[in-house]
């Protein structure tokens, strides 16, 4: 009898891992589906430095001065900085997975658009209509993604989309350095037709149909979540009349600056900010003109793709660590490696070091450890607390307007960057994005709450700072693992 218990323990133990591998499994497939819109937005960051070479050495006639390529590479982010804005309504419609898979077709005929350009107007039309798409995306992924885990991996899924758009940036370097810049996009196009049919059989955001008052069993049921993963925190009015009501609108003077709406709002809005602030767009746009000062051997194209991999790397470490350390020491750290690299990228600059010393490729060795200090933390952990910080109600449309000032602030950078370098020298532009860094650093230690390990209900729960008598008690839900 004692050999039958232990081989029936066995039998137990083997189906429950089994179940426990069919559900990771479920979720990565929804995960990895979501995140293909983040790689083809890797691909329309990457598109500008491999394929403006391109344009000049097969097409010559397009591009006739530098403003032309100044714009090829700064105007996606105005277009989804509209696209963003959009967003918002789309998805709290039409809901997560719909909105991505409405932005598929037209994301593909905007690469199409671009593969076929006989002249610049048509490319400028190809780059903003795809920019608007990213701006469509940008918000209902990281959403989708986060209301369909599990709190105790939502940190590890929630950072596979960025690590997508690094692997987008990567691909679209080194593809650029074999096709054309027609055949980029018609390969960038394939990715768009693959978003589309990937997403078809999957599930709506649970978090969303509970949302509409629709029925969110099937969608439960097929991603296995946990009652502590689908939790959701009572309003006041629910409290008092014993039924749910319609919410108001969040720009009412009541909800806009209530705490469980203004502190999240703050907090998700700084952080984009001081992402773009680092100077991360400026880095990746003008890579050649850095190692052009170092005095390196290096060829452009084998820059840019080294900053590619690095950025992958580091992304795949975030990802990595994100659930373990949490979210607050991976910004911190990341702030603090960033806030060192532009001080001393700014110090190479001013000192003017020869290049035949081995400080001439202080440049290169900093620019290498901001890409990794930005990528472990500020290049994606924002975007995950998009999808974590905002309140239920108003999750579609404070994730848009957040997207939006990220998008906005990208194009300042990216177009401001060579005006402050007449103005500052590259040595103050540098220490610029080095105190913004620094400021960030602050930020994170003091507003930034740790979200590692909590429902969306408790995050939420939290900024309200008070608990209602009928609210679910979330710490008493079990989870499943």
């Amino acid at each position: 009898m004692l050999g039958d218990d232990e081989s029936w323990k066995a039998m137990v133990c083997f189906c429950e891992t089994v179940m426990s591998q069919k559900e990771a499994d479920e979720r990565l497939w929804l995960t990895f589906g979501a995140s293909l819109a983040f790689l083809i937005i890797g691909l329309v960051r990457g598109y500008s430095a491999s394929s403006i070479p391109s344009i000049e050495s097969l097409d010559p006639d397009i591009i006739q001065h530098s403003e032309q390529k100044s714009w090829i590479g700064a105007i996606p982010p105005l277009g989804a900085f509209l696209g963003s804005m959009c967003s918002g309504p789309l998805m709290q419609r039409a809901g997560r997975k719909r909105t991505l898979q409405l932005t598929a077709p037209l994301w593909c005929a905007s690469w199409l658009i671009l593969g076929f350009a006989p002249n610049f107007s048509l490319i400028l039309l190809g780059r903003i209509l795809s920019g608007v798409c990213v701006g469509f995306a940008l918000a209902p992924v990281q959403v989708y993604v986060s209301e369909c885990c599990d709190p105790e991996i939502r940190g590890r899924l929630g950072s596979l989309p960025t690590l997508s758009m690094s692997l987008g940036i990567l691909i679209s370097y080194v593809a650029g350095n074999w096709l054309s810049w027609r055949y980029l996009a018609f390969l960038s196009a394939l990715f768009c037709v693959a978003l589309f049919f990937v997403l078809l059989p999957l599930p709506e955001s649970p978090v969303w149909l509970k949302s509409r008052g629709l029925d969110d069993t099937y969608a439960i049921k097929w991603l296995h979540l946990s009652q502590h993963a689908v939790a959701t925190v009572k309003e006041d009015n629910e409290e008092n009349n014993g039924k749910s009501e319609e919410p108001k609108s969040l720009f009412t003077r009541e909800v806009f600056f209530s705490s469980a709406v203004i502190k999240p709002l703050i907090v998700g809005f700084a952080l984009l900010f001081f992402q773009q602030f680092s100077g991360i767009d400026s880095v990746i746009f003008f890579t050649v003109e850095i190692f052009q000062e170092a005095g390196s051997s290096l060829n452009a194209m084998a820059a840019t793709i080294i900053v590619g991999a690095v950025q992958l790397f580091s992304n795949g470490v975030s990802t990595v660590l994100v659930d373990r350390s949490g979210r607050r020491p991976l910004l911190l750290l990341s702030a603090v490696t960033m806030c060192a690299s532009m001080l001393s990228m700014g110090c190479a600059f001013f000192f003017k070091f020869e290049h035949n010393s081995y400080l001439g490729y202080l440049p290169i060795a900093s620019l290498v450890v901001f890409m990794l200090g930005f990528s472990l933390g500020f290049g994606g952990l924002p975007f995950l607390l998009l999808g974590e910080l905002f309140p239920t109600h108003y999750r579609s449309q404070l994730s848009a307007m957040a997207s939006a000032v990220n998008l906005l602030s990208m194009f300042t950078v990216i177009k401001s960057y060579h005006a402050l370098e007449r103005v500052l020298t590259s040595a103050g532009t540098f220490w610029m994005y080095s105190a913004f860094c620094a400021v960030a650093f602050f930020f994170v230690l003091f507003m930034v709450p740790e979200t590692k390990g909590k429902s969306l209900a408790e995050i939420e729960q939290q900024f309200r700072g008070k608990k209602n008598k009928n609210d679910i008690n979330l710490q008493s839900v079990q989870t499943k693992f």
